[in-house]
């Protein structure tokens, strides 16, 4: 089965009331797209980070009232999971489509990232493009654009990194619903190959 990308119904599947709803949606429309779409990028993302990567599907297992607002794809350098390591993923609210590189609140690496961030900050924002963003909750659909970040952000969120147990990381792009659902599958996977170039970077200084 080859990906062929995202349609309306997929970003629908977030508007299925109730948990049980939502997740045989999420099961019958959007995890096989994920589990497709990870085994196509896992040679590329391990080539990218010069070590295999493996692919890990959401199962939001753990959930028991709250239906998901979002469901991903992760790789990582683990086979058991990826929320202790710096990974990348591709995922959707119903909103947007976001690739992103990401370093959740499980991670003891977020503080080998600051102190790197720290050390090459100015490099760092002049290599990012405009048009990705920043996060520091994975469960909110909002950001802040890369443009809009200013020197005493990046200090506000490399502090937070050092001193806050819960606190996270996430930077990449996001790709509104209505643009989503235009691109094919080649298109997507360009896509996602190029952001994921563009953040390898960020991965490295996270080690």
């Amino acid at each position: 089965m080859n990906f062929n990308g995202f349609n309306e119904q997929d970003f629908d599947v977030f508007s299925v009331p109730g948990l049980e709803g939502r997740m045989e949606a999420l099961i019958e429309r959007v995890r096989p797209k994920l589990e497709t779409l990870g085994a196509e990028l896992a040679p590329y993302v391990s080539a990218l980070a010069g070590e295999e990567m493996h692919v890990h599907v959401a199962k939001h297992a753990r959930r028991t009232v709250n239906p998901p607002i979002d469901t991903w794809v992760a790789w990582a350098a683990n086979k058991r999971g990826y929320k202790a390591l710096p990974h990348f993923e591709v995922g959707m609210f119903g909103s947007h489509l976001f690739i992103i590189f990401a370093i959740i609140y499980e991670s003891p690496n977020k503080t080998v990232f600051a102190a790197n961030l720290e050390r090459q900050l100015s490099k760092t924002i002049k290599a990012l493009p405009d048009t990705f963003y920043w996060s520091m909750d994975h469960m909110s659909p909002q950001g802040t654009p890369h443009k809009a970040m200013n020197k005493e952000d990046f200090q506000t969120l490399i502090g937070k990194l050092q001193q806050v147990k819960k606190s996270e990381v996430m930077c990449g792009l996001q790709i509104p619903r209505e643009e989503a659902v235009k691109l094919s599958g080649d298109e997507l996977i360009e896509t996602i190959q190029k952001t994921f170039e563009t953040l390898l970077p960020l991965y490295r200084l996270a080690f």
